[in-house]
């Protein structure tokens, strides 16, 4: 079983120029814990997390107790945040290579890249869905994954 046949095809992607309020928002709309953040001709940079996001709650009383412009974390970018270095697969690796990775890195979604280009991603959704479902209701989790 490849990955390319499990991964969420055409994930939902933010720019590393939106504020961080507006990816939050997004975020818990779309009920979603990972967003590959990509530029405009569709190259993956990085991954925004809740974790990042938790993180990124901390800012102003960080700026605060070190003495900094607070107005600089008064409305950090996705940029300010995110993990740059995202760890990725590939579309031919096998589903139990990607969760291996995922499970040794403790990460819970894995980008799906080739040529630098996001193609989508597999969650432990997808991953789940897979181990615990029939194979045609594994079909609609992962349309909904993330």
């Amino acid at each position: 079983m490849k990955v390319r046949d499990f991964m969420s095809k055409d994930p939902v992607t933010i720019g590393p120029d939106v504020q961080v309020r507006v990816a939050t928002e997004r975020m818990s709309e779309w009920g979603i814990r990972h967003l590959p953040v990509v530029d405009a001709t569709g190259r993956l940079l990085g991954m925004l997390t809740d974790r990042d996001l938790a993180h990124a709650s901390f800012m102003p009383l960080l700026a605060e107790h070190l003495g900094g412009p607070a107005a600089r974390f008064a409305a950090p970018r996705v940029r300010d945040v995110m993990t740059w270095s995202a760890i990725t697969t590939h579309p031919e690796a096998t589903l139990v290579q990607a969760a291996l990775t995922m499970f040794q890195r403790r990460i819970g979604s894995l980008p799906v890249v080739e040529e630098g280009r996001l193609l989508g991603i597999v969650t432990e959704r997808d991953i789940m869905a897979m181990l615990t479902q029939r194979p045609e209701t594994a079909e609609t989790s992962r349309s909904r994954s993330g």
